[in-house]
């Protein structure tokens, strides 16, 4: 398996970023904004009728934060912590959801305090919650969706519930003096079968046709959550096809008169525009005769890898090294068994690698700064620079 640097960026792009990176001590992460600009643009010429709410969980950088935020986007926001990080960016309060479903009562009067009126939820504890913390708000309820089988991050088990029980929850919305607004759904992320939107968008079309016509109750928003795909070693469809499709979907189910659609990217916009950037530490094999040879890097699972548990998001590996390469094991550098990123999936890397070379794993903007921990085994949180 040879990576190609320019299946995943520009020769200038690339050059600009490693010239930088030569300059700096791994392990970090490297991210290209203009990239992202151009993703955030591409998004809204597929979908031109959408709003955007950037998933900020996917990397709160206020450098992101303030270039998407002049570009015109609302944010998708998971707690008290993102929103203070949002909001203290000059972020406006009506440009901002309260999209996790798991939240505590203070947490909720918090936003609603500082003006949040748009709020996520899939349970009657919840709702109930909302009804008193945040009065008046308007509400959109999480379904469960098909697609876990072919999304590489499946996210549709915590989070979401049967339509049935999602139209009870839009009933006693209206009870409790809420605004019943609206229904979201996230086919995963990294999905790679746009049919799954297909299946969701028609659940969707059910719940607001039998709540029009059996309890009077007119439905306002499609939250299509995110789901789609970064350039992984695994290709889809362009981001072109995704939206040409999932319009197509929308009409067959909506026709021409579509509600207001909210989409929440974050893999999407910035994945595609880090790179990662880690130093080989050991070169190994387990005995004499062992076929495997090891590759110990200063970057792990807990050092902003975490996506690659059960190998589920297959980075593309690039090294200034070339030649004969060989199928290894990857693995990070704590004292914890579990930091091994890909054992089953076989990376081919040359066979000169050696300690101290560089290994420059792409489309990692997203999903890796957010996800480093502070402190474990003593190594310090991933880096990040922006250029």
């Amino acid at each position: 398996m040879s990576i190609q640097v320019e299946d995943y960026f520009a020769r200038d792009t690339f050059q600009k970023m490693k010239a930088f990176a030569d300059k700096q001590e791994t392990p970090f992460v490297l991210i290209d904004t203009q990239m992202i600009s151009k993703a955030y643009d591409d998004l809204r010429a597929g979908f031109e009728f959408a709003k955007v709410y950037y998933a900020v969980k996917a990397n709160p950088a206020v450098e992101i934060i303030d270039l998407l935020k002049d570009k015109g986007s609302n944010f998708d926001i998971a707690s008290i912590y993102e929103l203070d990080k949002v909001m203290n960016q000059g972020v406006s309060a009506d440009r901002i959801s309260y999209g996790n479903t798991i939240k505590k009562s203070k947490d909720i009067r918090y936003f609603f305090e500082k003006g949040v009126r748009l709020y996520a939820t899939d349970s009657e504890a919840d709702l109930r919650n909302i009804a008193k913390a945040a009065p008046g708000s308007k509400v959109y309820v999480r379904i469960l969706t098909e697609g876990s089988t072919t999304a590489d991050w499946p996210l549709s088990r915590k989070f979401g519930c049967q339509t049935d029980m999602a139209m009870d929850l839009l009933i006693l919305a209206r009870d409790l003096g809420l605004v019943p607004y609206g229904i979201s759904f996230h086919v995963g992320s990294q999905q790679r079968d746009i049919s799954v939107w297909d299946a969701a968008i028609a659940k969707v079309k059910v719940i607001f046709e039998r709540l029009k016509e059996e309890d009077g109750i007119e439905l306002k928003l499609i939250n299509m959550g995110g789901g789609f795909p970064a350039n992984y070693i695994t290709r889809t469809n362009s981001l072109e096809t995704y939206a040409e499709e999932i319009i197509r979907f929308l009409k067959e189910d909506f026709g021409d008169d579509l509600p207001e659609i909210i989409l929440e990217p974050g893999r999407s916009l910035i994945a595609n525009a880090g790179i990662l950037v880690s130093e080989v530490v050991l070169v190994a094999r387990k005995s004499r005769t062992a076929v495997e040879r090891w590759i110990y890097t200063d970057v792990g699972k807990f050092s902003g890898l975490i996506e690659t548990m059960d190998e589920s998001i297959k980075f593309p590996i690039w090294t200034e090294k070339k030649g004969e390469t060989e199928e290894v094991v990857i693995a990070g550098p704590t004292c914890d068994s579990a930091d091994i990123m890909y054992e089953h999936y076989k990376y081919g890397l040359p066979l000169n690698l050696a300690i101290g070379d560089r290994l420059y794993w792409l489309s990692t903007g997203a999903y890796t700064t957010s996800y480093s921990a502070v402190e474990f085994n003593g190594f310090p949180p991933l880096k990040a620079y922006y250029l």
